[in-house]
């Protein structure tokens, strides 16, 4: 298995996340946009998972070489992304925004599905490959933090350039593991008959609900601790908490999935997502309870991640795995991150962070709720004909 070649497109592609995600609005702000358009501007990130991931699958899925696609998505999210260098006003920014998000969106899926191609009957090492993109994404949040302490935030293109190069060059040194390669491409009955079966509509709407829920962390979660008295350093802390333990959950996931079922792990990650986000909502005061909180991100985001690819891998087996992608991540993160966002701005304006977060804390609960009741393991039969 090639270990590092596939831990080295994680690494470069949550580099450029660790970039983009927490200094692109500063970017926006410099080039002189308002909060209305820099809030349009940063939800295209979630619009263009909608279509992307889905499309693309859909696109490489009829091709004699599919890892082409993963080629011309890297190239074309540099190519896009060489715009952002330019002076541009508010309409050049969302046009760029608009290719660059599809681009970018557009490849992970197609990746995670060449890594469980590589990973067939050994699922379970997925997170020690994974574990990369979390540290890339600390290694240039740091990074660029020192930097833009030093240079003008306007040079921020500049410095993600290499970043989005790296990731491209590492596209062309991997492709799909030897069964994948060999398989037909996946007849597309076979596939909606899969998505219309109990377990895995289940599955994908406790994703969405568990998306939903993590709408107020990404949107508010700073402002919300600024609101009851913290301080930037301790923002920052608490962020870091919850990086670094993720980073340690998916090190140990291999010993995890050995111990319990996916499905079990599922459950009880989004059973802790619904306490974090009540306690979170009640008791925003108090620094021990806020921290224990955070110390839960290593089983409601790193748990519930590496479950979910495990249990993808046993739905869509084979070729399946990337039409499966694209549904996961158009479904999930595109539709359940977009309308996240949106319940979340709207819980704020009728009553604050405390609000949102119980509102989290509900969606949660049913997710849970849904994934004790019917998400279950992929039948022997089904897993065997896939």
């Amino acid at each position: 298995m090639p270990a590092f070649r596939l831990s080295s497109f994680y690494f470069m592609y949550y580099a450029v996340l660790g970039g983009f995600t927490p200094y692109w609005s500063l970017y926006l702000k410099d080039r002189g946009q308002d909060a209305a358009a820099i809030g349009l501007l940063m939800s295209l990130w979630y619009a263009t998972r909608i279509v992307a991931p889905s499309s693309w699958n859909w696109l490489a899925g009829r091709s004699s070489r599919p890892i082409r696609w993963l080629h011309l998505g890297c190239l074309a999210s540099v190519a896009s992304f060489c715009v952002f260098l330019l002076p541009l006003d508010f309409a050049g920014l969302f046009a760029a925004m608009c290719v660059f998000c599809f681009f970018h969106n557009a490849t992970m899926p197609q990746f995670e599905a060449i890594t469980l191609s590589h990973l067939h009957g050994i699922a379970e090492r997925y997170g020690t490959i994974r574990v990369w993109g979390s540290i890339g994404f600390i290694a240039i949040v740091a990074l660029f933090g020192f930097l833009l302490d030093h240079v003008a935030v306007v040079w921020l293109p500049l410095l993600m350039l290499p970043l989005l190069v790296g990731v491209a060059g590492s596209a062309f040194v991997n492709d799909y593991g030897p069964a994948q390669r060999a398989a037909l491409p996946a007849a597309g009955a076979e596939f909606r008959a899969r998505l219309r079966r109990p377990e895995i509509a289940a599955f994908f709407l406790v994703c969405l609900l568990v998306q939903l829920s993590f709408g107020p962390l990404y949107t508010f979660f700073s402002l919300y601790l600024e609101q009851h008295g913290y301080k930037p350093s301790a923002l920052g802390l608490f962020w870091a908490i919850g990086v670094a333990v993720e980073v340690l959950v998916f090190f140990l996931s291999p010993r995890l999935f050995l111990r319990w079922p996916a499905q079990t792990v599922l459950l009880v990650a989004v059973a802790s997502a619904a306490v974090r986000w009540l306690v979170t909502a009640l008791f925003p005061d108090s620094v021990v309870i806020m921290t224990l909180a955070q110390l839960t991100h290593a089983v409601n985001f790193a748990a519930f991640f590496a479950s979910v690819m495990q249990l993808m891998a046993q739905y869509f087996p084979g070729p399946l795995g990337g039409p499966g992608q694209g549904v996961f991540y158009g479904f999930s993160s595109g539709v359940g991150g977009a309308l996240g966002a949106l319940i979340a701005g709207q819980a704020w304006r009728w009553g604050g962070g405390k609000l949102a977060f119980e509102l989290a804390a509900g969606f949660a609960a049913i997710a849970a709720l849904i994934a004790w009741r019917w998400v279950r393991p992929a039948p022997a039969q089904a897993v065997a004909n896939g």
